[in-house]
């Protein structure tokens, strides 16, 4: 699982999240303290289920019994995609993974560029290119 921190910066570069179940997520809201924030939820037909209206997403909470939320605000939520909707999201430019002796290196390709991208933990490799990616189809 990436970092919050690169979650919301992916997300402020303008990646679209569309949730299904088992995706997992966490709540930016400005009131909550930071033991909240650091709670990670999970979508799921059971608990956590996207409602969309014609006014917008919401994140209900069915029947769950740690939080008091009925609902959030979709905008509201970060998400916390995997090392595999992180490799999909970067489609045809994605090259290839190597590991390294202490870190993972992404390779992408855009245009005629070749881009690479390293860190110890192989989403924020992924992560990392997926916010150039975004950051340059903006």
């Amino acid at each position: 699982m990436i970092s919050r921190d690169l979650a919301i910066a992916l997300k402020e570069a303008g990646l679209v999240w569309h949730p299904e179940s088992g995706d997992r997520f966490q709540l930016d809201l400005p009131e909550q303290e930071a033991e909240v924030e650091a709670d990670v939820f999970t979508v799921s037909e059971m608990t956590i289920e996207a409602r969309r209206y014609p006014t917008g997403t919401i994140l209900a909470f069915n029947g769950t019994t740690e939080w008091a939320l009925d609902s959030v605000a979709f905008a509201d939520a970060v998400w916390l995609p995997r090392e595999d909707q992180l490799r999909e999201l970067l489609r045809a430019t994605f090259r290839s993974l190597t590991r390294l002796e202490d870190s993972f290196e992404v390779r992408i390709e855009l245009g005629d560029e070749e881009l690479r991208f390293e860190h110890p933990d192989v989403a924020e490799a992924y992560g990392l290119a997926l916010l150039e990616l975004v950051g340059r189809s903006r």
